[in-house]
């Protein structure tokens, strides 16, 4: 397995992070175990072996476990008396909880990014819209676009500067990425839900609040149809 120093999955660095501070051994941690649960490659249901996972990463039982403490919070862990820790089943009954919720918060998001965003932000989410150009290309496979799909997701909260509306979505969107590559197989046009992502970005790159919250809403709208058209 990939050690600390690498880039887990979903883009977001595992050393300094963007405003130029280290990011704690826990941090490290805990973003690299979210984002092998959110994307199975921890198995829906699989044991949470702390010793294997603190190996696996490089770095002490301690780290590990401050971040499983916050994964267990976020509901992509659970603990059981006597039995131990493992992987949160995805439970497609949630779907519609989750949906209900990303309704309301991704149009807020995105309108907000939309007025928001900093140089900074807008020179993110460009580079993520020249990578979304070649989602028909081939050059990535679906897990590579449920990558993108994240590290899109990701930079659109940031970019709206509410702390405490990022860490909602960020959690929401995680288990709903986590019901999307369950049923991975079975959807099709994969590239083309991660390609609705550009007409998104150029509008809060324009600055554009009350179109970004249309195409937010449309785009979360049509994942739970497509994963329901897929059960």
């Amino acid at each position: 397995m990939q050690q600390l120093a690498t880039e887990p999955a979903g883009g977001e660095p595992s050393g300094p992070a963007p405003g130029g501070e280290e990011l704690s051994l826990a941090e490290r941690a805990y973003r690299a175990i979210r984002d092998r649960l959110v994307m199975l490659e921890i198995r829906p249901g699989a044991p949470i072996h702390e010793e294997q996972l603190a190996q696996s990463l490089g770095v002490g039982r301690t780290p590990v476990r401050e971040a499983l403490k916050r994964l267990q919070y976020e509901r992509l862990i659970t603990t059981f008396p006597r039995r131990g820790t493992f992987a949160t089943e995805v439970n497609i009954t949630d779907l519609a909880h989750i949906s209900e919720v990303r309704q309301e918060l991704e149009p807020l998001a995105a309108a907000q990014a939309a007025r928001r965003a900093t140089a900074a932000d807008r020179a993110v989410l460009t580079a993520l819209r020249q990578e979304l150009e070649s989602a028909h290309s081939g050059r990535h496979d679906d897990t590579g676009l449920m990558h993108l799909d994240l590290q899109v997701h990701r930079a659109v909260y940031a970019a709206a500067h509410n702390p405490y509306l990022e860490d909602t979505l960020v959690r929401h969107d995680n288990l709903a990425t986590r019901i999307w590559c369950l049923f991975l197989d079975r959807l099709s046009d994969m590239a083309g839900h991660v390609e609705e992502h550009g007409p998104l970005i150029e509008a809060i790159v324009a600055g554009e609040p009350e179109k970004a919250a249309q195409l937010a809403r449309g785009h979360v709208e049509g994942f739970e149809q497509a994963i329901r058209a897929a059960i």
